[in-house]
């Protein structure tokens, strides 16, 4: 499955976002979904994921503020961020995967590129 992120941008401390995955190539409902970010120097972090069954996951320093969702009848999934902070400022990717564990980046089998999302305080 190929995976094409978008939705990100420049917005002040306190604004909301909204990013996209559009997914290709095969029947999206069959993987799970995740979010993470990354910033320089440091490893890719776990933001949020869904399953195939719809549950969802969170890290705790997002949760009651990203919700992740996800459409399979139109292939994409969705990444809601509100109350964002300076500290939210990283390069988002999404990411695919079969069967459970949604927290290790290793455990994910497609990659979409990353979109840039900067928080000003």
């Amino acid at each position: 499955v190929q995976l094409q992120a978008s939705g990100g941008g420049l917005v002040q401390a306190g604004g909301s976002l909204r990013l996209s995955c559009a997914a290709s190539g095969r029947t999206f409902s069959i993987y799970a979904m995740g979010w993470f970010r990354q910033t320089q120097g440091k490893e890719r972090e776990f933001v949020a994921a869904i399953s195939t069954s719809g549950s969802t996951y969170y890290a705790n320093s997002v949760k009651g503020r990203f919700t992740i969702s996800r459409d399979n009848a139109k292939n994409t999934g969705n990444l809601q961020m509100n109350s964002l902070k300076s500290e939210d400022t990283a390069v988002y990717y999404c990411a695919a995967k079969v069967g459970i564990g949604y927290v290790s980046p290793a455990a994910y089998d497609y990659w979409g590129q990353g979109t840039l999302v900067t928080v000003s305080s």
